[in-house]
């Protein structure tokens, strides 16, 4: 008997997922779905797979999205536990590990989302050899390392989250000091996504006029306006919010879908990420940290070379020893 689907189409050919702009979120937690609803709302990916190990949650974030679907450009939404699902993802965003508890570190993070990461990075590489890794775990910069090392992919296509976020805080801040929107105020945060974390002053910025062309200790102890607090709210920002709600989620997620959009569009815009920074301004750890980046369709494709104070960069060189401190305690 012909079906009403038979009776309604005629098939030409059977359709073809091309993976062109598949993505994989890997954590189904707070952040990992934060990430996937910004993908999705922003029309960055129509093809995305969700991967966990907690099947309940799992199928039931994923029906909760596909519900969604037709607010969402009709795109596709699958979950599963088999990482065979992810296979052709032109880019892998990796959520899952330990989540921070209130008054830790991410650094205290480390040794237990490494051994979460020897049993995710493998997996995904396997079935997705031509993927950009974007690493989301705390520390991220010391996963992103982790990440490089265990996937054995070019680092180019290995990127941490990094600073991206610490970047459009300090913008947000500084926005509403001046009461300019955050888009016109132009600031970097770069190093350790974390505590280590270096604000460039020299270079901050709104129309092109610089803070300290105005006033020379802006950023200093010296100044008797304290706009070095921005930077301190910066670093306990992400505390704060797990004081007050548990988790950090939606700034991350938005912060990840600009990354992605970036990427899978080919833009070439410049970005805080986490990625090798081996002898730029003088570090000689192999280490990730924070700086701009371009990035493309084949990850980052070019580091800024920024233009730092001795002060900058003796603090960015703190950060970079400290990332190798930790990492020399690593167990892989």
């Amino acid at each position: 008997m012909t079906s009403l689907k038979e009776q309604l189409l005629k098939e030409i050919t059977e359709p073809v997922s091309t993976g062109k702009n598949k993505i994989t979120i890997v954590g189904v937690g707070q952040v990992g779905m934060a990430c996937a609803f910004s993908i999705l709302t922003s029309h960055v990916s129509n093809d995305v797979v969700l991967v966990d190990v907690m099947e309940d949650k799992l199928k039931g974030e994923m029906m909760d999205l596909q519900h969604g679907t037709a607010f969402l450009k009709n795109a596709r939404i699958n979950a599963s536990t088999d990482y065979s699902a992810t296979a052709n993802s032109c880019m892998c965003v990796v959520t899952a590990g330990a989540r921070q508890r209130e008054g830790e570190t991410r650094l205290d993070l480390v040794q237990r989302n490494t051994d979460i990461f020897k049993g995710i990075i493998p997996q995904l590489v396997k079935y997705s050899p031509n993927t950009i890794l974007l690493i989301v775990s705390n520390p991220v910069d010391i996963l992103t390392y982790v990440a490089w090392k265990l996937s054995g992919l070019p680092k180019n296509r290995v990127i941490g989250s990094g600073t991206n976020l610490d970047s459009a805080r300090f913008r947000f801040l500084l926005s509403q000091k001046l009461q300019v929107a955050p888009t016109s105020c132009h600031g970097w945060i770069i190093g350790e996504h974390g505590d280590t974390s270096v604000p460039v002053w020299s270079g901050v910025n709104v129309a092109g006029v610089r803070l300290r062309d105005l006033n020379e200790n802006v950023g200093t102890d010296k100044d008797e306006e304290r706009w070095d607090d921005l930077h301190k709210q910066v670093v306990q920002s992400a505390y704060e919010v797990i004081r007050l709600k548990g988790y950090t989620s939606w700034a991350i997620g938005l912060s990840i879908s600009n990354l992605a959009s970036t990427i899978l569009r080919n833009t070439n815009q410049v970005h805080a990420v986490s990625t090798l920074v081996t002898g730029l301004h003088d570090i000689t750890e192999e280490v990730f940290l924070s700086v701009p980046c371009t990035l493309g369709e084949d990850g980052v494709t070019n580091i800024v070379r920024q233009k730092l104070t001795d002060e900058e960069r003796q603090l960015l060189k703190k950060s970079a020893t400290t990332m190798q401190a930790v990492q020399d305690g690593l167990k892989f």
